[in-house]
């Protein structure tokens, strides 16, 4: 990569991070078999941004921490922010994000955000580590937002799926401007089972408050894989552009703002809240099977 991104590769894959975001730019086998979205803007120019310290929309894009209030965008700042490279090695890089006057303008509080990506054989590991370095409680929501090419490589004309690995049949619920409406409808999933098709994202992301499980599978059954792992991350989204083709496999520990609801970050479905000097940390484990 650039001067400002990091390449790291193994006997079985090869993996681009940006030090924007700590963005995944390309995650391929050494042959060349590239499995991340490749950000068309036609469609959607990210690839696998971090969301952070909100996932989703605010009421009218405003936040709220105690009296504080400010305005921030959907998904938050991290995305949009350049990382310092902490330590790399030919299989592994540690970007992290500081607070600056820049954050603290919409998000008082002193904070470290470290990102690690690491191949292991042919998987990929992402950890997060969010750290409060504040004198106070830190409320805030994390996310993780990659897009992988649907159909994968070598499978086109094949019916993809996501299966859950509990077997379940999480309640979706829906969205409203981006804002989580009230209620839950039926879930898609049929004994953990979902097939992609077009036209299922018309009404915008499926969502999954509860019960999609530390893990599941996407791509063709019996076929080309991806398996995945997730730690502290309870809830699901799957998404994707109308007529694109990528799909994204979100897991997330922070929702939306409620239809009608506060802009208290605190009072966001899932919000964490971090003590004084605490750390809390999130994952996933995604392995290639193609």
């Amino acid at each position: 990569m650039s001067d400002d991104g990091v390449h790291l590769e193994n006997v079985h894959l090869a993996l681009d991070v940006a030090a924007l975001g700590a963005e995944m730019q390309s995650l391929r086998t050494v042959d060349g078999r590239e499995v991340l979205w490749q950000g068309d803007a036609a469609f959607w120019g990210g690839r696998a941004p971090v969301l952070f310290p909100i996932v989703g929309r605010a009421p009218k894009n405003r936040i709220a921490v105690g009296e504080f209030e400010a305005e921030m965008a959907q998904h938050g700042f991290a995305r949009r922010s350049v990382f310092e490279l902490e330590k790399s090695s030919p299989e592994m890089c540690r970007h992290v994000l500081r607070d600056s006057d820049a954050t603290r303008a919409v998000y008082p509080f002193e904070f470290a955000l470290r990102l690690t990506h690491r191949l292991d054989g042919a998987a990929v590991e992402v950890r997060a580590e969010v750290e409060n370095c504040s004198e106070g409680e830190m409320p805030f929501g994390f996310g993780f937002h990659p897009a992988f090419v649907w159909p994968l490589p070598g499978c086109a004309g094949q019916q993809h799926e996501v299966v859950l690995d509990n077997g379940g049949a999480p309640l979706r619920a829906a969205l409203e401007d981006g804002l989580l409406a009230a209620g839950t409808h039926p879930s898609p999933f049929d004994a953990g089972r979902l097939s992609i098709t077009p036209g299922m994202f018309d009404q915008d992301a499926l969502v999954f408050p509860e019960g999609a499980g530390p893990g599941l599978r996407y791509g063709v059954a019996g076929g080309a894989n991806l398996t995945f792992q997730f730690d502290t991350l309870p809830n699901l989204a799957l998404w994707s552009k109308p007529g694109a083709p990528f799909l994204c496999i979100e897991p997330w520990h922070g929702m939306a703002a409620r239809v009608g609801g506060s802009h208290q970050i605190a009072e966001r479905p899932f919000s964490v809240t971090l003590p004084a000097g605490g750390v809390a940390r999130f994952g996933y484990r995604m392995a290639l099977n193609l």
